[in-house]
């Protein structure tokens, strides 16, 4: 959730593509062993704060130690161990969480919390299109801008609607 990111571009992520002390992460189209495609034809840069790489440090320290893959997400659980990591063996994941929790979710749905948490926190919509890799801020807002009226109410009373203090015209 804290990139926003697509599936398929984690998936296809490289160790290369994180420049921990710059605070970025590349999303770079290529092929890759798994399948895993970013959907747009060319690069996109994507800040990042210390907390996801510090958990990232966690992750190479504590799970996948020397284990010699470029793919920063492999298989360590089993079956075909040091691969990069497949749709297949993720939605296998998330089901196996969604049963032991009860909780019904989806990997995609990180993506539009992170759209619709940078839109309340007032992240410009052509900001939020830019991370996400969307071509047309159209499709930021219509798809990914789950936004409510709770959300309007409060940008308008903070902008002084609703509270009398608006100017007349």
């Amino acid at each position: 959730m804290g990139t926003g990111i697509r599936i398929g571009e984690a998936l296809g992520l490289r160790h290369e593509d994180l420049a921990a002390a710059e605070g970025e992460l590349i999303v770079t189209p290529r092929i890759n062993d798994n399948r895993a495609r970013a959907k747009s034809g060319s690069p996109r840069t994507v800040p990042v704060g210390p907390e996801i790489i510090r958990l990232y440090a966690d992750y190479l320290h504590g799970e996948y130690g020397d284990l010699d893959s470029d793919y920063m997400f492999v298989n360590l659980w089993g079956g075909a161990y040091g691969h990069p990591l497949t749709y297949a063996a993720v939605y296998d994941l998330v089901l196996r969480i969604r049963r032991a929790t009860g909780i019904d979710f989806d990997p995609h749905w990180f993506r539009h919390t992170r759209a619709t948490l940078l839109l309340r926190r007032k992240v410009p919509i052509e900001v939020v299109s830019t991370l996400l890799g969307h071509s047309s801020i159209a499709t930021t807002l219509d798809i990914y801008g789950h936004l409510s009226v709770e959300d309007a109410r409060r940008v308008l009373e903070e902008a002084g609607f609703l509270t009398g203090r608006e100017v007349r015209w």
